[in-house]
């Protein structure tokens, strides 16, 4: 009996660190990645992310439409292959388009199909999450409307962020005072149109020029937030990606594999062998 505790407090011992070690370990080693549908004239599509080096794991997100812009995933290091097909197309079917995306540890990026349907591509943003100055938010705009091009975007009382902004082309980041302002848009010699945005200080975001119904429309999308919260996209069990990973799966494994340890020191049995990831899908 004291034997069975010495070792079943070595193993507690060992496990805590484990997934403490593994939990920073894994999120450092991580990189962010999210998908976005630019396309004004283009239906809505299945995306699909492949890990290249596990090539049965990955994410997938069905019936994207014009506008939407996924939260980001979580993924470990590595390269992904990014496939778009219409919405409902077989997994198996030849993707409309695809691209890959290098994600190194701690950075994130957006891939977004971008243009019209005629010359439909996807490209990789370069997201930076780097946390504004106290006061202040960060903010690049996107052109994504076909009607609206070039445009004149500029903050009220603050900076040109671009005189001359083409479909479908962004701007860098810069850096605003926080709160609510407008954003002036105009097209050509037409008066400008002011949008109203509200840039909470300390967060980032990225701005779409949408057409609308009714014309030009702004979204806000969040790309940080402070104190550095990345907003993340949910990942359940379903057609597509093991991006979800994080200390709560690891916490919930450590239990599982205490259970499993107690098994063993109860009955003697082996410990089950790994199981392959799913594919999940993101929403």
């Amino acid at each position: 009996m004291a034997l069975r505790r010495s070792l079943s407090l070595v193993l507690l011992t060992t496990v805590a660190l484990l997934v403490g070690g593994t939990s920073a370990a894994g999120a450092a080693d991580d990189g962010m990645l999210r998908l976005a549908h630019l396309s004004p004239d283009t239906p809505s599509v299945d995306v699909y992310v492949d890990s290249v080096s596990s090539p049965d794991t990955g994410i997938v997100l069905t019936g994207v439409g014009y506008g939407t812009v996924s939260g980001y995933q979580s993924v470990p290091a590595g390269t992904y292959t990014v496939s778009m097909r219409s919405a409902g197309a077989p997994a198996t079917s030849a993707p409309v388009l695809s691209t890959t995306v290098t994600v190194d540890p701690g950075t994130a990026f957006t891939v977004a199909g971008v243009g019209t349907f005629a010359q439909l591509g996807l490209t990789v943003l370069d997201d930076d999450l780097t946390p504004p100055a106290a006061g202040q938010a960060r903010a690049r705009v996107v052109n994504a409307s076909q009607t609206l091009t070039p445009a004149s975007v500029k903050l009220a009382d603050g900076p040109t962020l671009s005189p001359d902004l083409a479909f479908p082309d962004l701007t860098d980041y810069v850096s605003v005072p926080g709160g609510q302002t407008s954003l002036q848009v105009a097209g050509g010699s037409g008066a400008p149109t002011d949008l109203p945005v509200d840039l909470a200080g300390g967060s980032s975001y990225t701005v779409l020029l949408l057409d609308g119904d009714s014309g030009v429309q702004v979204q806000t999308v969040l790309d940080a937030a402070s104190p550095g919260v990345v907003p993340t996209g949910g990942v359940e069990a379903g057609g597509g990606g093991a991006a979800g990973s994080g200390p709560v799966p690891l916490a919930l494994g450590a239990v599982a594999v205490l259970a499993m340890l107690g098994s063993v020191l109860a009955a003697g049995r082996r410990l089950p062998g790994r199981r392959t990831a799913p594919r999940h899908a993101a929403h």
